[in-house]
């Protein structure tokens, strides 16, 4: 997410740039050769028999800011094979990149390019904490925000360093840009520029091989900038849900099969009484008489299972990680952008898991939940979703917390009720599990970030937004301003 201290850059509009409308593989075979680095890791990240594949694009430098004479790293327009989810990674997961990502590309329906697109470039308070295994694990990549542009087949994107003016949360985190250019290049006398081949009549660019940047040129920037390319897929490798799972997808279903069938694809939502009764099932030996006859627990909602979406159990760590008690649940958005229908969530919680694991590096989905906003629940990391599963959400708090990402970005556009209802609704149980109310308080022990020291013992809501435990902008202002209703709601729920 973006930090709060961040700033971003003044843009000037430069021409927009259009890429001939040839087929994909056509074009994608005339692309530069990769860096074997880059072959190694397409090589791994796009076997033929696992659904959906990623792909890696090293950042080069094309041109030079009018306005700062800073070198812009990017892509020029290109044909790629077909993908809908983007991100930027690099090397170093403790570097952040102090800069401006923007991105345009081309629907593979239509032919038709986008706008410009900005990336949110702070991400990595969405993590394992400082110094525990899963963050300081070999392979751990630091990366911006994933970014939902849809089935396309043509990229742009531009990586201009140390901005200048701040945009605001309003422009920010998968906002839509402008049409044009990205940022203002000199790129005089190194290409020329004339009409595109696209039979459109749409003005191109040649774009011109820039001088290797001098020293300084990239402050801000992390060295191994690599464009990620997700393609989410379609199936599982088991093939149709309903046949023969394999031993990971066994295990993920199994740790949920107090409350289904073994490859249940949806956890059916509960009235109370059903409610009341799997609580005492799953926690009765350890409730008080008290808690036994008064217990105060919102009914299950609906949840879709890692197997209803579409989850690839190859690609995650096979074991579980468990936390203690749940005292406190974290609200995040994704900063994916909003031009997502309900019949795509699945696709994007099956990118974010991709993007998770095989681009940053991570054992497995970040969240512990997601919610779309339709107000559709999903199952995220694996171990059960009754169990307190140990997430990569909230940098500094991931213990005895759980993660909820409602996808999307909310900092300027208000979330759906339903959305906000469904947040609501899953608290309610989860938190109820271990006998929190939604509209307590709690104390927490931080493992370190930038707003509180390793060790310091937080008094935080047991309904938090990411931002009241790391200084960053998510959930997004309007987001953040519907907690209030979602805790309130949430003890109704309890009935309390």
């Amino acid at each position: 997410m973006r930090g709060i201290l961040a700033s971003s850059i003044g843009v000037t509009c430069a021409a927009a740039l259009a890429l001939p409308l040839a087929p994909p593989a056509t074009a994608a075979d005339a692309e530069p050769a990769p860096t074997a680095e880059a072959a190694t890791r397409a090589a791994v990240t796009a076997r033929p028999d696992v659904p959906g594949s990623t792909r890696s694009l090293p950042l080069r430098p094309l041109a030079r800011d009018r306005a700062s004479g800073a070198a812009v790293l990017g892509l020029a327009p290109r044909a790629v094979r077909p993908f809908s989810l983007l991100g930027v990674v690099w090397d170093d997961p403790a570097t952040e990149l102090h800069g401006r990502v923007r991105v345009r590309t081309r629907a593979t329906g239509t032919g038709a390019w986008s706008g410009w697109r900005d990336v949110e470039t702070h991400y990595a308070d969405h993590g394992a904490d400082p110094g525990g295994a899963e963050g300081a694990a070999d392979g751990v990549r630091g990366a911006t925000a994933p970014l939902w542009v849809g089935e396309s087949d043509g990229v742009e994107i531009r990586v201009l360093p140390e901005p200048g003016e701040d945009v605001g949360e309003e422009e920010g985190a998968g906002a839509d840009g402008p049409g044009g250019g990205a940022f203002g290049l000199d790129e005089s006398g190194d290409g020329e520029s004339g009409l595109g081949e696209s039979g459109l009549g749409e003005p191109g660019v040649v774009e011109p091989e820039a001088d290797e940047p001098e020293d300084g040129d990239h402050a801000g920037v992390p060295s191994g900038l690599r464009l990620e390319l997700v393609d989410p897929g379609e199936e599982t490798p088991d093939g149709p849900r309903t046949g023969a799972m394999s031993a990971e997808a066994t295990a993920a279903s199994a740790a949920n099969s107090a409350l289904a069938p073994l490859g249940a694809l949806e956890l059916p939502a509960l009235n109370d009484e059903r409610t009341r009764r799997e609580y005492l099932a799953l926690r009765g030996a350890e409730l008080t008489g008290r808690q036994r006859a008064e217990p105060y627990i919102g009914p299950r909602p609906a949840i879709v299972t890692r197997r209803g979406w579409g989850a690839d159990e190859s690609l995650r760590e096979k074991r579980f990680v468990y936390t203690g008690k749940v005292k406190a649940s974290f609200v995040h958005h994704t900063a994916s952008g909003n031009t997502y229908t309900c019949a795509q969530a699945p696709s994007l919680v099956r990118g974010f898991y991709r993007y998770h694991v095989r681009s940053l590096g991570w054992r497995d989905i970040g969240y512990n939940f997601l919610v779309d906003k339709c107000g559709r629940i999903y199952e995220g990391r694996a171990g059960g979703v009754a169990k307190p599963v140990k997430g990569a959400h909230t940098l500094g708090f991931n213990t005895n917390t759980t993660g909820i990402a409602v996808i999307g970005s909310y900092g300027s556009k208000k979330p759906s009720s339903s959305a906000v209802k469904a947040v609501a609704r899953l608290t309610a149980w989860k938190l109820g599990l271990h006998g929190m109310n939604p509209r307590a308080k709690t104390y927490l022990k931080s493992a370190g970030g930038n707003l509180y020291r390793k060790g310091k013992k937080v008094r935080l809501n047991v309904i938090s937004g990411h931002r009241d435990g790391f200084n960053t902008s998510c959930p997004g202002g309007k987001l953040y301003k519907k907690l209030g209703t979602a805790r309130s709601t949430a003890a109704r729920y309890q009935g309390r």
